[in-house]
């Protein structure tokens, strides 16, 4: 097999991502085969086990501290962790990395209190986590918020609506963005509060299914009254959950980018399998130039999208948190993916499109990545502006 260009940016986290990937060979494949239902999400005790076995060796958010439960693990190297699930094909491998029922980032700037109390628990994979921020008429424009927090003697009530929220069903806290200033600009005055999913006025709305089996959920918020440290960051957090995300959305896009770029690998590694076994007219398709175009054209996407998402993590490690490079990353990786999939599927013909087959499922799955943690438009938009195009 040739030597993939992306091992220079890569080697000074070879043993790492090794461990990772026999852990995943040796008790993650196994208890992956006990999924009978493809369609759906692994049963939340196989998902509960996972994540707290993989805390255990250090693998699940080990981009948090170490004295937070985490392992201090660079972004480079958590960007190699999240591509190497991505590209094992095993559906319980994601799981072992922190997602979006995982830690939030946000919580990093929460008081003492707030990380002892709630972050410290997820970092573990003791616990679980939805974020309410998108809403039935604001999409892409996160932050014109509709659900408001109004201060009272006691605290604060949320009321409002939230929609599209995965892991809601199996959250032990919901983090919700509301405004709690109506100022100037469509970002004032957001704030996040922590809200148990117990908590009296909070209650799951209505169910969609996703594509590719994650369903999402509506959130609906009747006066829920929680307390004054609800709000992530304490008083300094009030009208600043803008300001926080932005923060981190670099380091949300460029995990997005590495499970893209995983996938990506996985699909081109079961067409280049294909191409080598299938036979027609006497012939391995392979040897076709038709089959060979979209292999070879496929590897040279996956390969430039890997060395450029790497690239960007190294950076962000080395402090240029610049997030157009992030957007860049996810913008190539997400759409590399997409294409890489669909020719993959195209190999396999009509196999490859039969439910059960691996690539019929990435086929689905691997549209949402040019939605999430910002559409491909969204990261054009912000290409374009540090290019001087506003």
């Amino acid at each position: 097999m040739p030597v993939d260009p992306s091992i220079i940016l890569s080697d000074d986290h070879a043993d790492l991502v090794s461990s990772f990937q026999s852990f995943v060979r040796r008790e993650l494949v196994p208890l992956a085969t006990e999924i009978t239902d493809t369609g759906s999400p692994p049963p939340a005790e196989l998902r509960s086990y996972v994540r707290k076995r993989s805390a255990a060796l250090g693998f699940y958010a080990g981009e948090y501290p170490q004295e937070w439960g985490g392992a201090g693990t660079p972004l480079t190297a958590v960007v190699l962790l999240h591509h190497a699930a991505g590209g094992s094909g095993c559906a319980l491998a994601p799981y072992a990395l922190g997602g979006s029922d995982g830690p939030s980032p946000l919580l990093r700037h929460g008081t003492p209190d707030q990380v002892e109390r709630y972050l410290v628990p997820l970092v573990r994979g003791e616990t679980t986590r939805c974020l309410a921020l998108t809403e039935p008429h604001a999409g892409s424009d996160a932050f014109r918020l509709t659900t408001v927090a109004t201060r009272t003697v006691d605290g604060w009530v949320i009321e409002g609506r939230k929609t599209f929220v995965s892991n809601a069903d199996r959250a032990d806290i919901a983090i919700v963005v509301a405004a709690t200033d109506l100022g100037e600009g469509p970002t004032a005055g957001a704030s996040a509060f922590v809200v148990p999913m117990d908590c009296p006025g909070l209650r799951i709305g209505q169910r969609y299914e996703g594509m590719s089996g994650e369903p999402l959920f509506e959130l609906l918020l009747e006066r829920v009254e929680v307390p004054p440290d609800a709000v992530i960051g304490g008083d300094e957090g009030v009208g600043a959950a803008a300001a926080l995300a932005m923060d981190n959305l670099s380091w949300g896009r460029l995990i997005v980018a590495a499970q893209s770029n995983g996938i990506a690998d996985h699909a081109l590694r079961l067409g280049v399998e294909y191409a080598r076994s299938r036979t027609v007219f006497g012939e391995r398709i392979g040897g076709f130039q038709h089959i060979q175009e979209h292999l070879v054209t496929s590897r040279a996407e996956v390969e430039g999208s890997k060395l450029l998402t790497l690239a960007c993590a190294r950076l962000v490690d080395g402090g240029a948190a610049v997030p157009e490079n992030a957007a860049l990353a996810k913008l190539t990786a997400t759409q590399t993916a997409v294409r890489v999939v669909d020719r993959a599927l195209q190999i396999h013909g009509a196999t490859g499109w039969i439910r059960g087959h691996p690539l019929e499922f990435l086929y689905r799955h691997v549209r949402m990545m040019t939605i999430i943690e910002g559409t491909t438009e969204i990261q054009k938009v912000i290409v374009a502006k540090a290019m001087g195009l506003e």
